[in-house]
C-alpha cells in the first residue's frame, strides 16, 4: 500500500518535471517577444521627436514674421515721414499765400520789400519769411537757392514763377493765378496766368520742400 502511494507520488512529480519543462519550452519565444518589444521603443519616441521638429519650424517662422513686421513698420514710419514734411511745406505754402494776399494794393516800388511797398522778388521774400522760410533777396537767386523745381503743369499754390529770363518773379495762387508787383506805376495785384505768361515762363521752385 506504501509502495503504491510512493509510485504514484513518484509519477507526480514526473508529470510536474515534464509540464515545467514544456512550460519552459513554450515560455522561449516569449525571448523573442522581449527583444521585439524593446526595438519598438525607439519607434515609441519619434512622435516626440516630430513634435520638437513642428516647434523649430513654428519658431522660425513666428521669427520670419516678427521680422517681416518690423520691417513693414519701418517702411510705413518712413513714410509718414515723408508726408510729414509734405504737409509741413502745404501748411507753409498757405501761410505764405495768405501773407502777399494781405498786400494787395501797397505800390511797386523797385527794391523795396515791405511793409507798405514791394517790388516783385520782394513780395514773395516778405512772404515766405512769414512762413518761416528764408530766401535770397533777388528773383535770379531766389530760382537758384531752392532746390525743388516745379514744371508749369505741376504747380501749385505758393509756388514762386519766373518770368523774362529770372527777371520778374511771381507767386502761383491756384486756379490758373498769381500773384506779384508787377513794375513801377502799379500795385500788388493777382491776375490770370495768360498764354503770354506761359510764353516768358522759365521755371518754378518750390520753398520749404
Amino acid at each position: 500500500m506504501t509502495a503504491s502511494v510512493g509510485a504514484v507520488a513518484t509519477q507526480a512529480t514526473a508529470a510536474d518535471a515534464a509540464t515545467a519543462t514544456t512550460a519552459q519550452s513554450i515560455g522561449d519565444p516569449g525571448t523573442v517577444y522581449g527583444p521585439a518589444r524593446s526595438n519598438e521603443a525607439p519607434a515609441s519616441a519619434q512622435p516626440g521627436e516630430a513634435a520638437g521638429s513642428v516647434n523649430l519650424v513654428e519658431a522660425a517662422s513666428t521669427t520670419t514674421s516678427s521680422t517681416t513686421q518690423s520691417t513693414a513698420t519701418a517702411s510705413k514710419s518712413k513714410s509718414s515721414a515723408k508726408l510729414s514734411k509734405a504737409a509741413k511745406q502745404k501748411i507753409k505754402a498757405h501761410t505764405a499765400v495768405s501773407v502777399a494776399k494781405k498786400q494787395i494794393g501797397d505800390p511797386y516800388r523797385w527794391g523795396a520789400s515791405g511793409p507798405g511797398a514791394f517790388d516783385c522778388s520782394g513780395l514773395v521774400l516778405y512772404a515766405w519769411r512769414k512762413a518761416g522760410v528764408k530766401l535770397p533777396r533777388v528773383a535770379a537767386s531766389q530760382f537758384r537757392s531752392v532746390k525743388k523745381k516745379v514744371s508749369w503743369k505741376n504747380l501749385k499754390p505758393g509756388d514762386l514763377m519766373f518770368f523774362y529770363g529770372l527777371g520778374h518773379v511771381g507767386m502761383y495762387v491756384g486756379h490758373g493765378k498769381m500773384i506779384h508787383s508787377p513794375h513801377s506805376g502799379t500795385r500788388v495785384r493777382i491776375e490770370k496766368l495768360s498764354g503770354y505768361r506761359k510764353a516768358s515762363f522759365v521755371g518754378a521752385v518750390r520753398p520749404g520742400a
